[in-house]
């Protein structure tokens, strides 16, 4: 099976938070309005700073911001910031983590290909999508105000 590891589940709440607010905040900030903790928020921001996703802006008003509008940052992109290169096996060319029989392995090659549909189609989601389609239906515990009981019934 295919999983992203739970710090890149966490980047993608990070980033989808950060493309509905469209402004510069703090990790505090960021932490506090998206329920993820503190040191998993700075440690997922390094990452995602070292990806060219994110920008960290220094001083009082500082903080961290995206650093390209949503619709250009890829799910491709956050996997890529977090894990490096998206692969299915270690097979694919010059891995790090190679089995040492790829001179005799009949499939040698062929799950590049398979690599690179799955990345294409990773690209063709957008950051912008996933916050068209991540709007929550329940009210979240962490959370205040009308915009997060969008769907509950209201008693009138």
């Amino acid at each position: 099976m295919f999983r992203i590891n739970k710090l890149t589940d966490y980047a993608v709440v990070l980033l989808v938070d950060m493309a509905r607010t469209d402004k510069v905040r703090a990790a505090q900030q960021i932490a506090c309005d998206t329920g993820v903790p503190l040191p998993t928020v700075a440690k997922v921001m390094k990452a995602l700073v070292r990806g060219a996703l994110v920008v960290s802006q220094r001083g009082a008003s500082g903080g961290y911001g995206l650093a390209r509008p949503a619709v250009e940052i890829t799910v491709a992109d956050m996997i890529q910031a977090l894990e490096g290169p998206i692969a299915l096996t270690a097979c694919v060319e010059q891995a790090e983590d190679a089995c040492g029989l790829e001179l005799l392995c009949p499939m040698h090659g062929n799950w590049n290909t398979v690599n690179r549909k799955v990345e294409e189609a990773l690209r063709t989601v957008s950051l912008a999508d996933m916050v068209e389609g991540a709007e929550p239906d329940f009210p979240l515990p962490f959370a205040d105000g009308p915009a997060f009981t969008r769907g509950l019934p209201q008693d009138s």
